[in-house]
């Protein structure tokens, strides 16, 4: 049974209720953001294609083709996992703050992957994400270092050490 309240907290509860509504531009700028990403990586992908093709059938050879091969790709999946960071965010705080997905629901894929049903899940699922993100940036930026000592190739072991270890309890944290 619903308490008489004044006039005053009636018109103080709705505003705050609908207040919840300015978080469409956190949903809005985000799916901007991951389609912007998503074309730029592809853009990428296909300069790198198009490199390739210049390699084989132009006899264009740079000297470090591979280095940019290998890097190109590896840039592009950079941004595509944060342009899939971007969407999981809109995703999540359309559903906790403005309404739930009726064709997510409906969809055996966004039911699974995108169904969001409170900020710690929301939190959970961006952080495994952004820990990609930060294990394929790491790989982008070995290729491109030089190990002249021992101890620096001890460094590389040490830190795909942790890295792995990350992975695994990341991974063991979801069971």
């Amino acid at each position: 049974m619903k308490e008489d309240r004044g006039l005053l907290e009636a018109i103080f509860e709705s505003s705050l209720w609908r207040g919840r509504l300015i978080s469409i531009l956190a949903v809005i700028f985000g799916m901007i953001g991951a389609v912007a990403l998503f074309v730029v990586a592809s853009a990428d992908v296909w300069h790198i294609a198009v490199l390739t093709y210049k390699y084989f059938f132009a006899h264009y050879h740079p000297e470090n083709f591979h280095e940019i091969l290998v890097g190109g790709i590896i840039g592009a999946v950079d941004l595509y996992l944060i342009a899939v960071v971007l969407l999981i965010f809109s995703f999540g705080i359309y559903e906790l703050f403005i309404s739930q997905i009726d064709d997510a629901e409906e969809s055996e894929v966004g039911n699974k992957i995108l169904a969001i049903h409170s900020l710690d899940e929301l939190k959970d699922k961006l952080g495994k994400v952004v820990v990609m993100v930060l294990i394929v940036s790491f790989f982008k930026k070995v290729i491109h270092m030089s190990f002249d000592t021992p101890l620096e190739m001890l460094y590389l072991a040490g830190s795909i050490l942790f890295l792995a270890l990350a992975l695994y309890f990341m991974h063991k944290g979801g069971h």
